[in-house]
């Protein structure tokens, strides 16, 4: 079963790192958002609600509004306070997202990643 699980999250991250490469090239909506829902396939396989949630999320938020204007990336303050840094543009702050889904085994990224899912859902619904 560990095997089979190194598979599919070798598979998923190869399609990650081809959407990370395509956001290096600028921020096609319509293309980008069908490579989120292909990635979102690797998640079901990989019976992940987590991750499957928020790619189709992302996806339908990047189709309704033509962009991805959100990061849940955060800076600390002198006195060890996080905050939400300013969005960067589209392909930045989709790039981050793409980071924390390529290591979303790690329990810090998945609390950003839940973070982004609660954003997308407000937005959205």
């Amino acid at each position: 079963m560990k095997i089979l699980y190194l598979m599919l999250r070798e598979e998923a991250n190869a399609k990650i790192d081809k959407v990370i490469k395509s956001l290096e090239k600028g921020f096609d909506a319509e293309k980008i958002s069908k490579s989120l829902m292909d990635l979102r396939e690797e998640a079901l396989k990989d019976e992940d609600p987590l991750l499957a949630k928020v790619l189709r999320l992302a996806s339908e938020y990047i189709t309704e509004n033509d962009c991805f204007d959100h990061t849940v990336e955060k800076e600390e303050d002198d006195e060890g306070e996080e905050f939400l840094i300013e969005p960067g543009t589209d392909a930045e702050n989709l790039t981050y997202l793409m980071h924390l889904l390529r290591k979303s085994e790690n329990k810090f990224n998945r609390e950003e990643i839940k973070e982004m899912r609660t954003f997308l859902k407000l937005k959205l619904y």
